[in-house]
């Protein structure tokens, strides 16, 4: 059965964001293992220095995994990193360069395998669109190829620095059969290992499907 499934909006590693507890939770004492891939030419340091000071606040370990190009993909090393890990977390914020990292490596297939046998998965920022298939291009709120784990569902994460004009466009452009979630910075949509799917933290996540209001309900619980 697949692990829990955590979607951040952004603001990742701050106090504020709830649901990283559960995170840390899940680590059971092992590792958060963080994926800085969307932020390769951001600092990517930076933000694991975050995340492991976020973390042991939290009573867990963080440690960050240089999957930054794609021949990082190709280590195996890399690859069993990933495989063993209770917690993966994919942060960054560039989607784009993530799809070309982690499509059809050996890394992307182990965070399939972890997940698919019960570790935690969640990733913000850029790390949350990509999980989806297809994923909004923020570039212009169109849809382009994620990574295909959760197929008929894409997520706006950072939704409340959307403009009305942008949302309007990606319920406009979307197709039928796809579920738009928004989620706001420090905010996250989660996907429990029955199915199920919920929010965290103090703003509900806001849901449409083929660019009409819905709910989470309305989510596919197969994904």
């Amino acid at each position: 059965m697949p692990g829990p499934l955590a979607l951040v909006g952004g603001s990742p590693f701050h106090a504020d964001t709830a649901v990283e507890a559960e995170l840390a939770e899940a680590a059971g004492g092992g590792e958060v293992l963080v994926l800085p891939t969307g932020a390769a030419y951001e600092h990517p340091q930076r933000l694991v220095d975050a995340a492991v000071e976020r973390f042991a606040g939290l009573g867990a370990t963080a440690r960050g995994l240089d999957v930054l190009r794609r021949p990082d993909t190709a280590d195996p090393a890399n690859a069993e990193a990933v495989r063993a890990a209770r917690v993966v977390y994919l942060a960054g914020a560039s989607p784009m360069h993530v799809v070309s990292v982690l499509k059809e490596t050996p890394v992307w297939d182990a965070i399939v395998a972890a997940w698919q046998g019960g570790a935690t998965l969640a990733g913000t920022d850029a790390g949350a669109m990509v999980l989806c298939d297809p994923m909004v291009d923020p570039r212009g709120g169109a849809f382009t190829v994620g990574l295909g784990l959760l197929p008929g569902v894409t997520v706006i994460p950072g939704f409340d620095t959307w403009s009305e004009d942008a949302v309007h466009r990606t319920r406009t452009l979307s197709p039928s059969d796809v579920a738009i979630v928004g989620v706001h910075a420090g905010c996250a949509l989660v996907r429990d290992p029955d199915g199920s799917w919920r929010g965290s933290g103090p703003v509900a996540p806001t849901v449409f499907v083929g660019g009409e209001p819905a709910t989470l309900a309305d989510l596919p619980t197969g994904a």
